[in-house]
């Protein structure tokens, strides 16, 4: 009875939210407001609007000249490194002379979410014409900072994708209301990630605007990548853009209730502050590089390549299932039809390996193939992922994934080489008495940072969205990046995840490039994650006890296909870690010598037993029917 009576309160208070919107007399009186007060000082008052030389621009600049319709001309960049990326985005936004546009689904207010924004306020001020699209559910939770923002200048432009309720903050009970009164609309949200400077070149790929993205968080950090292309496609990438930006989910923020408020409180409302940052020496550090061109020529452009054939394909917004709107998916479908036609391997990297009813079909052909494509697979483990809820379902499917598509799993270590030596050139060391990682801020005072604050589809920051404990001590990393390479032809490297919500309800974007070399380029940095210093192979589990052994397997698959009550311990495989004096070479679970060279170590390796342990279990038992909401 008291859950029916919750249920009606938040059904009737969702109606009363949905009802709840401005109206065009309310919202023209704020836009008068803003046109009246917004700070109209220039920085600059030459043609090109004070652009600061760039390389990068220059290169992709040359690369649009010599192109034509028939032979287009490219320079593409695989941005695996974040210090790289991070330098690249601040020299392009330096030196933009007319346009910047930037989407993404997370926008923190931490240190990288600052500092991305001054550079982007310092732009507008100097006349370029600056837009920003950010998810609502996942960027910019203080009205009153965007507030400021819409009086900062004319020439920045913000909107929010999706609102919930018309506000730019969500609450918990916006929240439970959004999820009772309009699932599917509150459900779908803006995944793409997005720069694009004077039309000429973009980047785009997997990292968002908040320091995990580029290492800039002392306790939890993601291996992602970008790709930076400069030449036609970068035309297409602003073209898409403009689609997301002319559409009505992209609301302005004099139309959001919450900031409409804000600004009609007070007429004289402060300008933007300008940016405090925890750790200033580290920003300015990325700042100072991203003014080195000797530092950008050797870091970006010397790793840069020339090629013809290169696209960027974006879902439309709104992106539906419905018939009528099919053409809405048209990133995901691409992608679906290049994997396809894979003839000799597709090696895949995603964070969250839950494939789509549609990928699950591709895969399955293609393994019965004769010869079957080589399908190698970069994901995290439960160790290294901060969304265990999301495993809990790809474990339950470990068997499949083995035997039905013929995939070879490798799992992230949260404490990988590569993403350790990728921190330490991001940063600087800076730890107290007992070890704990530190941050410096400005004053000369220091605070602690913790795991878990990214905000997951089933609630905001919070000790439950922290990643599993482990046994182990030290600083941990995560998989975020989200890339393909298909028969050594063409890479991909965009937003997708490759899961069921990427498919049907996210909308995405990424870059192909047709490429045999960008294709090997790309395939090598994934298989690096691949290697036994940075990760568990999954395979089989070699029963101790024979005939108790495989009675247990047996009951292992029938409780793998039950859709509730999964709740059998032992399942079909485990994780794998290399002898260390074994004297083996790294190798696929199919080698014979792979037993006497590799030692299991457990379904959860280096997770220590705590309630995240218990609740993957729990979700593996009862929640098979949430695949599309994760």
């Amino acid at each position: 009875m008291r859950t029916r009576c919750s249920l009606l309160l938040i059904l009737l208070l969702a109606s009363l939210l949905q009802g709840c919107t401005l109206s065009r007399a309310q919202i023209k009186q704020a836009d008068t407001v803003v046109a009246a007060s917004v700070d109209r000082q220039s920085t600059c008052h030459r043609d090109d609007h004070c652009a600061t030389p760039s390389p990068l621009l220059d290169a992709a600049t040359q690369a649009m000249a010599a192109s034509t319709p028939d032979h287009p001309e490219h320079i593409v960049t695989l941005l695996d490194d974040s210090e790289a990326s991070l330098a690249a985005r601040i020299n392009l936004i330096r030196a933009a002379k007319t346009s910047i546009d930037v989407q993404s689904y997370i926008w923190d207010e931490d240190d990288l979410g600052q500092l991305a924004l001054s550079e982007l306020v310092d732009a507008a001020r100097r006349g370029v014409n600056v837009r920003i699209l950010a998810d609502q559910l996942f960027s910019f939770e203080d009205p009153a900072l965007l507030a400021q923002l819409a009086l900062t200048s004319p020439n920045l432009h913000i909107r929010l994708y999706n609102p919930t309720f018309h506000n730019s903050r969500t609450s918990a009970l916006d929240f439970a209301a959004g999820l009772v009164c309009c699932f599917m609309k509150f459900n779908q949200r803006m995944h793409n990630k997005l720069l694009v400077v004077d039309d000429t070149i973009g980047v785009t790929g997997g990292r968002n605007y908040q320091d995990r993205y580029f290492n800039w968080d002392n306790d939890f950090d993601y291996v992602d990548r970008d790709i930076m292309v400069g030449g036609p496609a970068a035309q297409e990438m602003a073209k898409a853009f403009n689609l997301f930006w002319k559409h009505k989910r992209a609301v302005p923020l004099t139309h959001l209730r919450d900031v409409n408020h804000q600004i009609m409180r007070t007429t004289s409302a402060p300008r933007w502050p300008g940016p405090h940052y925890v750790y200033p020496a580290r920003v300015a550090a990325a700042q100072a590089e991203a003014e080195d061109r000797d530092w950008l020529n050797e870091h970006v452009l010397d790793n840069a390549l020339h090629t013809s054939k290169v696209e960027y394909f974006s879902d439309l917004p709104a992106k539906t299932e419905q018939p009528s709107r099919r053409q809405a998916r048209e990133f995901t479908a691409h992608l679906m039809q290049l994997v396809n036609h894979a003839k000799q391997q597709v090696v895949l990297q995603t964070p969250y390996l839950v494939m789509s009813r549609r990928a699950e079909k591709i895969f399955r052909k293609l393994h019965r193939e004769n010869p079957a494509p080589q399908i190698l697979v970069s994901t995290n483990s439960l160790a290294s992922t901060d969304a265990f809820a999301v495993y809990a379902y790809s474990y339950k499917k470990r068997k499949s994934y083995l035997t039905k598509y013929g995939f070879n799993i490798f799992e992230l270590k949260p404490r990988a080489e590569l993403a350790t030596d990728a921190y330490m050139q991001a940063n600087v060391e800076d730890e107290d008495d007992d070890g704990t990682p530190l941050v410096a801020g400005a004053a000369g005072t220091h605070r602690r940072r913790f795991p878990g604050t990214d905000r997951g589809f089933f609630g905001s920051t919070g000790k439950r969205n922290r990643p599993a404990p482990l046994t182990s001590p030290g600083r941990r990393f995560g998989l975020h990046a989200k890339s393909m390479v298909i028969d050594d032809d063409l890479g991909m490297v965009g937003s997708h995840n490759f899961d069921p919500r990427s498919d049907h309800y996210n909308t995405e974007g990424g870059v192909i490039v047709y490429d045999q070399h960008f294709a090997a380029e790309l395939r090598d940095s994934i298989l690096a994650a691949t290697q036994p210093q940075n990760a568990w192979v999954i395979a089989p589990r070699k029963p101790t006890i024979p005939i108790l052994g495989q009675i247990s397997l047996f009951i292992s698959d029938i409780s793998a296909k039950l859709p509730l009550f999964d709740i059998w311990p032992f399942r079909y495989a485990t994780s794998y870690d290399l002898k260390p004096d074994a004297g083996c070479p790294p190798m696929q679970p199919n080698n014979p010598d792979f037993t006497r060279c590799y030692t299991a170590v457990g379904d959860f390796p280096d997770v220590a037993i705590s309630p995240k342990l218990l609740y993957t279990r729990l979700i593996t038992a009862f929640g098979a029917g949430v695949r599309g909401v994760l």
